[in-house]
């Protein structure tokens, strides 16, 4: 079917980078069929505006706030912001805030019109040129790549909204407006059978490839989908009859990316490669969204009272409190943990001081010659406008070398990290815990166990906490496990969805801050423990659907709780 006038609108920055220059795409693309395969360029600019529309998170909602201030993670220091409305009773089909529906059918849309156009395409016109069989062998792996992408997106849709409409190709309006949900279960086995059909068309690698692009999909991009999608199947959300056979294919899937990545040479590495105008580079990186160079994240985390900071996504106690003690492995209000009530932060998880900033820290960001001063009346604290409202301000995924001073101001390359093997042993270490029913247990099939994955992740080169010990019950080792999911993957996009799918809800009823206060006299800070409540309700489980798509269509049906 031949579509006029394809109309993808893009949020991103530059995507991909070739070995000598960033690869560019427009913000807004009008492409027909004979646009798209004039040339291999046009051809690749479509690919390319495809990939455009991967999510990444440095600040979508308004005014720079991230998904993690929807959660117990963080708090958003400004009022503002829309990301509020997630649990202060805003939240509406009519006020749906997020914009995953309407990017991730605008980009299957543009996925579908590729896959039934290019089928055919030889580009003849080009056959005489020196570089015609490269360009070729490039065109013919786009397939490919284009099926990751819109399962990708696929997964973005069931992850949100449960049951949705699962379109293969290319639809009139008439057609587009007519459709109805499939059930969730079909969604994925789709994502599933996608990922199967096609990671042996992928490189492990580009690098030795004619055209050594980085940003593009690879073999263990699809295996990591495939592992993601299938652990969120099999959790309680999707799973509620905790069927052990969806585990167990989870834990099949998972055990793939491990494998794979010990095979292609993906490993773990430091903590803190994970941020940096190299991140992509890291070694346990699986596929990265690179966005290109800014600054914004940075102005709009940076401390206030930092010159060119306005502060934004700040830290809450409970991220804070899920920080082990590094010399006991114990929680801080664990008897024995070695935590010293008048000096809090001494003696945590390194991991703690990786991702936050605290009252004292000093060299941030690098301009600051100033210690920060969090506490009531301190340079960085309240009552100035903005100040943290948690005690404390947010350093990872941060690039400290940014700087915000007006007269040297400047922008570093950021990237998203999608999918990373810290991810993996723990979706691993969940996956084969509820297959085989203990952290201990192993078999012929599943060597690690579920407590051996996670010690992994602790045993990180930079990290090295205490390993989870033997014998932990079912209890404790599901509560250790989430801790650690909570502190590894903190501000990467996973915790709004993890609460979700393990349907503990609750957990977002309430965070704590932290309140401080100096003694001007002798300076000694006093550490006040604030909680704020916050409203959670189980339609929250899965987002409204946006009201205008059901208007649109009298096929599609609201999710529970929201008419």
């Amino acid at each position: 079917m031949k579509i006029k006038n394809l109309i993808i609108g893009l949020c991103g920055l530059t995507l991909l980078s070739n070995c000598s220059e960033m690869m560019d795409y427009n913000e807004i693309v009008s492409y027909d069929k004979e646009d798209i395969f004039e040339s291999f360029n046009r051809t690749e600019s479509f690919v390319t505006n495809i990939y455009g529309q991967l999510d990444y998170d440095f600040g979508n909602y308004g005014n720079g706030a991230m998904l993690a201030s929807a959660t117990d993670e963080s708090e958003f220091a400004w009022s503002v912001s829309n990301i509020h409305d997630f649990y202060n009773g805003a939240w509406s089909p009519i006020n749906s805030i997020s914009s995953t529906w309407s990017n991730s059918y605008a980009a299957i849309r543009a996925a579908n019109l590729f896959l039934v156009e290019a089928k055919d395409q030889t580009f003849d016109e080009f056959q005489n040129n020196k570089d015609y069989f490269e360009q070729m062998e490039k065109f013919n792996r786009y397939q490919y790549e284009v099926r990751f992408l819109r399962a990708y997106f696929y997964f973005n849709l069931v992850r949100e909204y449960g049951n949705v409409p699962l379109v293969t190709t290319v639809l009139t309006e008439a057609e587009a407006n007519s459709v109805s949900q499939s059930p969730a279960e079909d969604v994925i086995s789709f994502i599933a059978d996608e990922c199967d059909a096609i990671v042996n068309h992928l490189p492990v690698s580009y690098s030795s490839l004619n055209f050594a692009e980085t940003g593009r999909v690879t073999r263990a991009s699809v295996l990591a989908l495939k592992a993601r999608t299938l652990l969120y199947a099999a959790s309680p959300l999707l799973n509620p009859s905790q069927d052990v056979a969806k585990w167990r294919a989870a834990a099949t899937a998972n055990k793939a990316v491990l494998d794979s990545c010990a095979e292609y040479g993906i490993s773990l590495g430091n903590y803190t490669a994970l941020w940096g105008t190299e991140n992509y580079k890291a070694g346990e990186v699986i596929f990265a969204r690179q966005v290109g160079d800014l600054n914004e994240l940075e102005r709009n985390n940076f401390p206030v009272g930092a010159e060119g900071g306005r502060s934004g996504n700040t830290p809450t106690q409970t991220l804070v409190d899920a920080y082990e003690m590094k010399a006991t492995g114990l929680a801080w209000d664990e008897p024995g943990s070695g935590f010293n009530p008048s000096k809090p932060y001494e003696g945590r998880d390194p991991r703690f001081a990786m991702t936050v900033a605290k009252n004292g820290d000093t060299g941030w960001p690098n301009y600051n010659s100033r210690a920060l001063e969090t506490f009531t009346g301190g340079v960085n604290g309240a009552p100035i406008s903005g100040a943290t409202p948690t005690g404390y301000y947010l350093k990872k995924y941060l690039d400290a070398t940014v700087d915000l001073r007006p007269n040297s101001t400047n922008s570093k390359r950021h990237s998203w990290i999608t999918f990373r093997l810290g991810e993996f042993y723990l979706n691993y270490a969940e996956a084969v815990f509820q297959t085989l029913g203990s952290a201990d247990a192993t078999d012929a099939t599943f060597t690690l166990s579920a407590r051996e994955a996670v010690n992994k992740i602790r045993q990180r080169s930079d990290v090295q906490m205490p390993e989870l010990p033997l014998g932990l019950s079912n209890e404790e080792f599901e509560a250790r496990y989430m801790n650690e999911r909570m502190v590894e993957l903190a501000f990467e996009g996973h915790r709004f969805w993890d609460v979700r799918r393990w349907k503990q809800g609750e957990l977002f009823s309430e965070v704590t801050l932290m309140k401080l206060s100096q003694n001007p006299d002798t300076e000694e800070i006093t550490y006040t423990r604030v909680i704020r409540e916050r409203e959670w309700s189980d339609k929250m489980y899965f987002s409204p659907i946006p009201d205008q798509e059901i208007r649109k269509s009298n096929n599609l049906v609201q999710n529970p709780g929201w008419n």
